[in-house]
């Protein structure tokens, strides 16, 4: 991702779901959500990435509405277009429709050029023994790390 600022992040996701495929997709704003991502507030932990009629939408992301938006300031939880390639998207339609996957995004950045980038994970569901066991090897991991640093 270069020297993108990452705005927010979906640190659940991967506990929560098998990411297979990640994708990068534009997102389309309102200035005051621009302004308001820019002081920090959002939250996409709760949100997912569903297939409208005429598009890819990000549904339940919450943007702040902008301290000095006025009469102009946006709906902080609407539905907002994220802007693909076309053979991307039928592909990932497919893969939604026919394996029954989701769509999550994992964060919300500014990329090089400061545009507002959403990354995308083709995601399949965990059961809970699924989860009791990337818990397990998460403690085992941190275990290690610190086995190895008081001893080594």
């Amino acid at each position: 991702m270069g020297n993108s600022k990452t705005i927010a992040e979906n640190r659940k996701a991967r506990y929560n779901y098998f990411i297979t495929e990640d994708f990068e997709a534009g997102i389309m704003l309102v200035g005051t959500e621009v302004k308001s991502l820019r002081a920090g507030g959002a939250n996409i932990s709760e949100s997912y990435a569903s297939f409208e009629n005429d598009g890819l939408y990000l549904v339940n992301a919450h943007i702040a509405e902008y301290d000095y938006g006025n009469r102009f300031n946006h709906d902080p939880s609407r539905p907002r277009k994220l802007l693909m390639h076309k053979r991307e998207l039928a592909r990932l339609h497919a893969q939604v429709q026919r394996a029954g996957k989701t769509l999550v995004p994992l964060t919300l950045y500014f990329n090089d050029k400061g545009k507002v980038k959403v990354k995308l994970g083709l995601a399949a569901g965990k059961k809970q023994h699924d989860k009791r066991a990337t818990e397990k090897t998460r403690d085992w991991d941190r275990e290690k790390q610190r086995l190895l640093k008081n001893n080594g």
